[in-house]
């Protein structure tokens, strides 16, 4: 009985262990013929490896850990689901504080003191953190995959990152529940009792250490492509916050958000450590890749993670991530003097409104790791292939998102939040700004997308930090000449229209600073989804018009505005949606045409 051969562990066509290997004099130039397995048993033909082709090339991708795009569709799936997951949980959160506190002076307070999670997230988290660490763990994967002398380097750059980086955090935690009561004068001087602030943001202050942690074991795992536990965060963060409302809140007031805030942390730490112990703490050779083979091209040295590491490229990451921070608290600085509830509407459109990015932002986070280590092995055109198609699938997802919460934001605010001491009347203001919000959500998105591009290669570049100062001056300019007129609505559009900005100077100094993207190409196919969105929104708008029911309006917008959206972009073939449709076409087809089977 005849078998077919075991592939190598590498997927190429290996021959099968004590098959006779082919000398060097019989080589065939060119691709190997295409042989006929036997019908009877007996020795297999073998080809000889080509000389000239295109599979050492290939292979050494293989050998140096290109993962592929299969595993990026599954770690892409798997991210966003948790992802989804903990944006449900996310929305309880948000209705449970507006079921207990509304939109009132009480939740303006926890929110000022939510300013600490919120710039701890994108500092530490999001941002921040990601942005120097996963090139550092990328360079020291690169250089064990290389076989270089000496200790591993992943260990040795935890070991010499993690404890100064825990005194540095648990000083500035300290730091900052100390002097509580002026960083609450400082974000919101126009609140009429600053006390509880002041209270819930000493409790909120100890996320300072717990996110830190948290982002430095998220960095890891996902340079190491393991992206269950990191996606997992959130979650545990939503479910204390919950649980803590729900158990001490009738006793502690808006403070049990705060003290929930605190005990999420904690928990966004611990359900990572155990996946990251067993990556620094298995064998180092688990995650070397096999030496490449003689006469196959061999990749550049990956440079010292301590360079990653450099002073000058931290200050310049954490300015950047500061000063992106920075709109949330133009916000609430300039709503702080508006009536009571401003905060607290502008939290809540935000909240629900970048949902879509959320989603979006799931794609960069996985081939983040991807573009990094591509840069730290020399290959610039799989960085700039990979960064292009990723900035045109995000596109496509947060504009079909955003065109949905345009069409429908008063519904979907009402069906989530209008219980409690949350009225009709914060419905409806909430609902214009969300609508003003979604305006500038390709912006965020794009913004997210390019800041990595710039700090993947693990070099000192401070013109991200301008570009977003640039855009946080527009946002304080026109937010002062707006809020007259228009109240929250003129804080939420100075804020999209700073940060479309900071995304267009991103964009168009990307080429020359890190990834040489093509700008042209990348504008041409950002037009393309803008182009259905509008449409796709404007139908939408008439579509919930329809209905008086808040539930059957959201429910046909969210069928019939993607069904258009899907629609025009196929046609106008977005981000290569022909090529990714045809297999679902295909499918569908196959299932209307096919011939029910009946039983014999």
């Amino acid at each position: 009985m005849n078998s077919r051969p075991a592939a190598s562990p590498e997927g190429t066509d290996a021959p099968a262990a004590g098959a006779d290997a082919p000398s060097p004099s019989s080589a065939r130039i060119g691709p190997p013929a295409r042989t006929r397995r036997p019908l009877a048993p007996g020795p297999r033909p073998v080809a000889g490896p080509p000389v000239e082709d295109a599979r050492p090339v290939r292979d050494a991708g293989r050998r140096s850990g290109v993962p592929s795009g299969r595993f990026l569709a599954r770690a892409t799936l798997l991210s966003a689901a948790l992802s989804m997951a903990a944006a449900v949980l996310g929305l309880g959160r948000d209705q449970v504080l507006a079921h207990f506190f509304g939109a009132g002076a009480e939740s303006d307070a926890f929110l000022v003191a939510w300013t600490v999670p919120e710039m701890a997230s994108t500092l530490l988290i999001e941002d921040g953190m990601a942005f120097v660490l996963v090139p550092a763990f990328s360079v020291a994967l690169a250089r064990r995959a290389s076989g270089v002398a000496g200790p591993d380097p992943v260990r040795a750059l935890v070991a010499s990152s993690l404890p100064r980086l825990c005194l540095a955090l648990a000083a500035t935690a300290a730091a900052l529940a100390a002097g509580a009561p002026l960083l609450v004068s400082v974000l919101a001087p126009g609140l009429p009792d600053p006390s509880l602030a002041v209270s819930c943001t000493r409790l909120t202050a100890t996320c300072v250490l717990s996110f830190g942690l948290a982002g430095y074991f998220s960095a890891a795992l996902r340079a190491h492509r393991d992206y269950l536990a990191p996606g997992a965060i959130y979650i545990a963060y939503n479910l204390a916050i919950i649980t803590t409302l729900f158990a001490v809140g009738a006793r502690w007031g808006v403070r049990a958000a705060a003290l929930g805030v605190a005990i999420g942390g904690c928990l966004m730490a611990a359900v990572q450590a155990p996946s990251l112990w067993r990556r620094i703490a298995g064998r180092p050779g688990t995650d070397r890749a096999k030496a490449p083979a003689e006469g196959s091209p061999t990749l550049p040295a990956a440079p010292s993670p301590e360079r990653a590491l450099a002073f000058g490229l931290v200050c310049a990451v954490l300015l950047f991530a500061l000063c992106r921070q920075s709109q949330v608290l133009i916000e609430r600085w300039f709503a702080s003097g508006l009536p009571a509830g401003a905060i607290s509407h502008l939290n809540y459109a935000q909240k629900v409104a970048q949902l879509p990015m959320s989603l979006s932002m799931m794609v960069c986070v996985v081939t983040f790791p991807v573009v990094a280590r591509a840069l730290a092995e020399g290959d610039t055109v799989r960085a700039r292939e990979r960064v292009e198609r990723d900035l045109a699938l995000m596109a496509c997802l947060v504009l079909l998102g955003a065109a949905v919460v345009v069409s429908c934001a008063p519904q979907i605010v009402q069906l989530l939040f209008q219980r409690g001491a949350f009225t009709a009347e914060d419905t409806a203001a909430t609902a214009a700004v969300m609508r003003v919000y979604a305006v500038g959500l390709l912006g965020h998105t794009l913004v997210g997308a390019l800041v990595r591009s710039y700090f993947s290669a693990g070099r000192t570049t401070w013109y991200p930090l301008a570009a977003m100062g640039a855009g946080a001056l527009l946002t304080v300019v026109l937010s002062a000449w707006a809020i007259g007129p228009w109240g929250a609505r003129g804080i939420a559009g100075a804020n999209a229209a700073g940060i479309t900005l900071t995304a267009l100077l991103l964009l168009h100094g990307l080429s020359r600073r890190s990834v040489p993207v093509r700008v042209r190409r990348v504008v041409v196919e950002l037009a393309r989804p803008v182009y259905a969105a509008v449409c796709a929104g404007g139908a939408g708008l008439l579509c919930a018009q329809l209905f008086t029911s808040p539930a059957a309006a959201v429910a046909a917008c969210c069928a019939g505005v993607p069904a258009l959206f899907l629609l025009l972009a196929r046609s106008l073939d977005a981000a290569g949606a022909r090529a990714l449709l045809r297999p679902v076409a295909h499918v569908v087809r196959r299932s209307v045409t096919r011939k029910p089977r009946h039983g014999r």
